[in-house]
């Protein structure tokens, strides 16, 4: 066997424990990722919906590698109209403050927040993300498919398969 044949083979099982390692995590982000896309993980001012509780902390999960939900306070209704003396709204450095203060991307001020009814509509990028994640999703399955069916280590495959649900599971407390 060639040198070079040898480092090729080290590489393909160098890719394919790495795969069956880090399968679980591309599961999770792929699917919570969706359900980010529609806004299903919070509710929506002026509506009924209240997200399912484990929606929520799976999208914590996701964003911030915690489980525990901020409690949102609610904005005093002053907030709501802008220019009034004494008001502070969210400063441009503070988290959730872009395209709430006036600063566009490119730092130049722009015309104000949009207001739900005026803007582009978002959805042929939402329809395209949720694709890529249901691609992403069907991809890693079938890796992992192909992992059993084309090795003859079906044991190792699955410790590695174990160990990428269980390092994250132990790491979450800290």
């Amino acid at each position: 066997m060639s040198k070079g044949h040898a480092v090729l083979r080290f590489m393909r099982k160098v890719h394919l424990y790495l795969g069956i390692f880090t399968t679980p995590a591309l599961l999770f982000f792929a699917f919570t990722g969706a359900m980010q896309t529609f806004n299903l993980h919070e509710a929506t001012p002026g509506s009924s919906y209240k997200p399912p509780a484990w929606i929520a902390t799976l999208a914590q999960l996701h964003k911030k590698q915690d489980t525990t939900i901020p409690v949102r306070r609610q904005r005093p209704a002053a907030q709501d109209n802008p220019g009034k003396a004494g008001e502070t709204g969210p400063s441009q450095g503070e988290p959730g403050s872009f395209g709430k203060s006036g600063a566009g991307r490119s730092g130049e001020p722009s015309s104000g927040p949009r207001t739900s009814g005026q803007g582009k509509s978002h959805l042929p990028m939402k329809v395209f993300f949720l694709l890529v994640s249901i691609s992403l999703f069907l991809s890693a399955l079938t890796g992992l498919y192909m992992s059993y069916r084309y090795n003859r280590g079906w044991w190792l495959v699955t410790g590695f398969l174990v160990a990428g649900v269980v390092v994250p599971l132990l790491l979450l407390p800290f």
